[in-house]
C-alpha cells in the first residue's frame, strides 16, 4: 500500500505538477519547523483548518508563517458565522490527516469538496511554497499556481483575503 507521501506523488505526476522534495524529521508544528535547518524556509506557509460555530462550514486558511490571523476579523471577510478550530476529527474526516499535519493538500481526500481554502493575498508574492505532502517528515516545494490547480481539480473554492 501507498504511503501518503506517496499518493501525493503520484497524484502530482498525473497532474504534471513540479516539485521538490525536502525529507526531515517529523514536525508537529510552524515553531518546530523553524527549529530545523531546512533550505527555503522563509516560504513555508502556515496551515489552520477552522470551523464556523454550526459546524455546517470548514475553511483551511494558507497564511504565511509568521503571520497571525484574528478569527473575528477573518469572519468578517469572509462573511461567516463565528470561527473557532475544528476538532481532530472533523480534521481527520474532511482532510483525512491528523494534528500536526495540516496541509492544503489534504484537499486531495476531501470527496465532497466541503472545505473552503482561503489564501492570505501575502502568499501570491511567493514564487513558491513549501508544504507537507499530507505527512510531516517532509516539506514539498511547488509554485502557488499549481497549488491552486489541485485545490481547483478537487472541486473546492479558493477565496484570497488580507489577513
Amino acid at each position: 500500500m501507498n504511503t501518503k507521501k506517496e499518493q501525493v506523488y503520484q497524484k502530482l505526476n498525473e497532474l504534471k505538477i513540479p516539485y521538490k522534495i525536502t525529507e526531515h524529521i517529523p514536525v508537529y508544528t510552524i515553531e518546530q519547523m523553524k527549529d530545523i535547518i531546512i533550505e527555503n524556509s522563509d516560504k513555508i506557509i502556515k496551515n489552520l483548518f477552522l470551523r464556523n460555530d454550526k459546524k455546517d462550514s470548514y475553511y483551511l486558511v494558507l497564511l504565511e508563517k509568521d503571520k497571525k490571523v484574528n478569527l473575528k476579523t477573518l469572519k468578517q471577510e469572509i462573511n461567516s458565522r463565528s470561527l473557532s478550530f475544528a476538532n481532530e476529527e472533523e480534521l481527520k474526516y474532511y482532510l483525512g490527516l491528523k494534528k500536526g499535519s495540516v496541509t492544503p493538500l489534504g484537499i486531495l481526500n476531501d470527496v465532497h469538496a466541503k472545505v473552503k481554502v482561503i489564501i492570505d493575498k501575502d502568499i501570491k508574492k511567493l514564487e513558491f511554497v513549501g508544504i507537507h505532502p499530507n505527512d510531516n517528515t517532509a516539506t514539498i516545494w511547488i509554485e502557488l499556481n499549481d497549488l491552486e490547480k489541485i485545490i481547483k481539480q478537487n472541486g473546492n473554492k479558493i477565496l484570497y483575503v488580507d489577513i
